[in-house]
């Protein structure tokens, strides 16, 4: 690849040359950039590499632009000639053979395309969604999936060792609300009266799931209400369970672990995490209740542990959770969580750091709240009367593919409005329909060649400025996800497919790919639209949507 050549080149150049005789803990390596320029005549790359420099060398950007190009191995990087220009910027010409060469790396690779060995094995584990098992999963929750499993792919695409975490909450008021909600519509479905709790669940699911219960076991607890209760939680949890998987299946989204937080209790796992915070000397009693003194990393306040009636904080069995997949061996942990957990952030750091692990271990990726819109209005939910807008009502609405799309094509930390009628149109303006054509489009150029057109073995005719514009934005897509992986920003795949679809589109316009009077250069257009479908597709399968071959 001729990009990843470059980059290399100018990581030896730096460490070998440049830099040797500086101080570069100001600067890494990781800080290069090399742009695309948007006019060809700028060369095929670009980099302000010598502009970073200029503090660390106070040297003129153009005099360490010149020690750069000095040292460049040409010849190595499949470079045909090198300007600098303006204040320093280095612009870089590419043999066009090398430049080419990555369209028989993609036809060759196929479905791996695009993937590397960068994150070198290293074990993190992912929760994501870890919403209670009290009803449907609803818009957030569909964000939240949409986001962890793409971030999930494209981490192990990048060469990470990703396990994927589902957190049940299963322990809390909220399964006692489950049971009682359960319970009072089974007494109903018998004509007695019965009140929901005050924060029971009213919706239809609970109803059903009631009725359910009264085929299974008629009248047992009609007139004896003895273990009822556990009764009603445990088997609105494990239905609740059952439809919580089913449905994120169907939007394509798996886990390789359901961890349950009533195991922590079962397992006795709190209490040696209590006594190990205390050997540490991380708490203290006061008020009658157990306190973690979390300021001591940089918490804005101490955090109990144990209140006055000996019922544990919430905080408490997470940290004893957090220890727990700590303990088994994952390098570093992510929890993806909602706009309401910014406070968890430092306290939850604050505890594995108490615990004996470093605070960079522990990343929690907030994201920001979804508005749904149609026809310029909100449209309003309410999980507890049963009035969300679910995953199973954006899937028959919208579609799964439209539905993931619209969730990812968005920086996850930013607000955003999701229109509906937009995700619904078929048009240029909906961008997974805009991807998604562009993807049918090339099986139907590829499938009217079949047997016609010789495969090409060199691409040497391959000179439109559209043509070798595409070749390099496909050129880019290692290093797009390797980027998006790190950052853990799916929305960058999602920016890359809506420019490759755009520069395929663009392509076709202007360069006609088959055409009978000109059999050599159709054979080599057919190949580059031939990688062109292979790195999109792969680029939506990174994000969970489909590449349709028909539209």
């Amino acid at each position: 690849m001729a990009l990843n050549k470059i980059e290399a080149l100018l990581k030896k150049v730096l460490k070998e040359a440049v830099l040797k005789s500086s101080a570069i803990e100001d600067y890494t390596e990781e800080n290069i950039m090399i742009d695309i320029p948007k006019d060809q005549a700028h060369g095929d790359y670009s980099t302000n590499l010598a502009m970073q420099l200029t503090k660390i060398l106070k040297k003129n950007p153009r005099l360490i632009a010149e020690d750069i190009v000095n040292h460049l191995d040409m010849e190595e990087a499949n470079i045909e000639k090198v300007e600098i220009a303006g204040p320093g910027f280095i612009n870089l010409f590419m043999k066009k053979d090398a430049l080419m060469s990555v369209i028989q790396e993609v036809i060759t690779q196929k479905d791996h395309y695009g993937h590397s060995d960068y994150g070198q094995g290293i074990r993190y584990n992912i929760e994501f969604v870890s919403a209670n098992p009290t009803g449907s999963l609803h818009l957030g929750h569909a964000k939240g999936a949409a986001v962890g499993d793409s971030i999930c792919r494209i981490m192990e695409a990048a060469g990470y060792n990703v396990t994927r975490e589902y957190y049940i909450n299963d322990a809390g008021n909220q399964i006692t609300n489950l049971g009682l909600s359960l319970y009072a519509r089974y007494l109903q479905s018998f004509g007695k009266e019965a009140t929901l709790p005050e924060d029971g669940y009213h919706g239809q699911d609970i109803i059903d799931i009631a009725k359910k219960i009264k085929e299974e076991i008629g009248d047992r607890y009609l007139n004896d209400d003895t273990g009822a209760l556990d009764y009603f939680k445990e088997a609105g949890k494990k239905a609740e369970l059952a439809k919580i998987k089913e449905i994120l299946e169907e939007y394509r989204v798996h886990y390789d672990v359901w961890f349950s937080e009533t195991s922590l209790y079962k397992e006795n796992r709190i209490k040696p995490t209590l006594r190990l915070l205390k050997e540490k000397g991380y708490t203290y009693e006061q008020d009658d209740a157990l306190w973690f003194k979390s300021t001591c990393f940089g918490d804005d306040k101490d955090r109990v542990l144990i209140k006055g009636d000996g019922s544990y904080t919430y905080l408490t069995p997470d940290i004893s959770y957090h220890l727990n997949k700590l303990d088994r061996g994952y390098e570093y942990l992510v929890d993806i969580l909602g706009a309401d957990h910014h406070g968890y952030i430092h306290r939850m750091k604050a505890a594995i750091q108490a615990l004996g692990y470093n605070a960079d271990q522990l990343n929690i990726d907030i994201m920001q709240m979804v508005r749904m819109v149609e026809n310029g209005e909100e449209v309003k939910m309410s999980k507890r009367t049963g009035n969300a807008i679910t995953i199973k009502t954006l899937i028959e609405e919208i579609g799964v593919d439209a539905s993931r799309y619209f969730f990812v094509a968005k920086a996850p930390n930013t607000h955003f409005d999701f229109d509906l009628g937009l995700a619904k149109s078929q048009s240029n303006e909906n961008p997974v329909y805009y991807a998604q054509y562009a993807h049918a489009r090339m099986c139907s150029i590829l499938s009217q060649a079949q047997g016609r057109i010789e495969k090409a073995k060199q691409y040497d005719l391959l000179v439109h400025p559209k043509e070798v514009e595409l070749v390099k934005h496909i050129n880019e897509f290692k290093n797009t996800i390797i980027s998006s992986a790190k950052e853990r920003m799916p929305h960058k795949i999602a920016n890359y497919i809506q420019r490759l679809a755009m520069l395929f589109h663009s392509f076709y316009n202007e360069c006609k790919v088959i055409d009978d009077n000109h059999m050599a250069l159709s054979s080599q257009r057919l190949a580059l639209v031939e990688a062109t479908k292979i790195t999109l597709k792969n680029a939506l399968d990174l994000i969970g949507v489909s590449a349709p071959e028909k539209m």
